[in-house]
């Protein structure tokens, strides 16, 4: 009988997010719950802002930090979460990114006044 190893270390920057984001899960208690977030990220206080929906934030997040696809984020060096929710269903994340995609600038800016007034990146406090 064959044992599937998994490797300690991975120079993989997607094998690292998926050890991470399973890790996380479990140490949640979330492992079998498929969560779904709507986030805001910037650049700098009051700059460029980016709202995008993921079913795994801290996967999503650190792709958007390295730079790992293309398009507006890498563009624009958007990478620090300024504001995130949580959602238990896809559908009504993928409604609410709608939302604040449609809302105002100056109702996304509120959005992260109101989580995180320091403009911290939440990174961190997720992983």
């Amino acid at each position: 009988m064959a044992v599937r190893c998994e490797p300690l270390f991975s120079s993989n920057p997607r094998d690292v997010i998926a050890s991470v984001a399973r890790q996380s899960r479990k140490d949640t208690g979330m492992e079998n719950t498929k969560q779904s977030y709507v986030y805001i990220l910037f650049n700098k206080r009051n700059g460029t802002l980016y709202t995008g929906v993921t079913s795994n934030l801290i996967k999503r997040v650190y792709e958007h930090k390295d730079k790992l696809t293309e398009g507006f984020t890498s563009k624009y060096g958007v990478d620090k979460l300024g504001y995130y929710e949580v959602y238990a269903d896809i559908r009504l994340a993928i409604e609410r990114e709608k939302q604040i995609k449609g809302g105002s600038r100056k109702k996304k800016l509120e959005l992260i006044e109101t989580m995180n007034p320091e403009w911290n990146d939440l990174y961190e406090s997720i992983i």
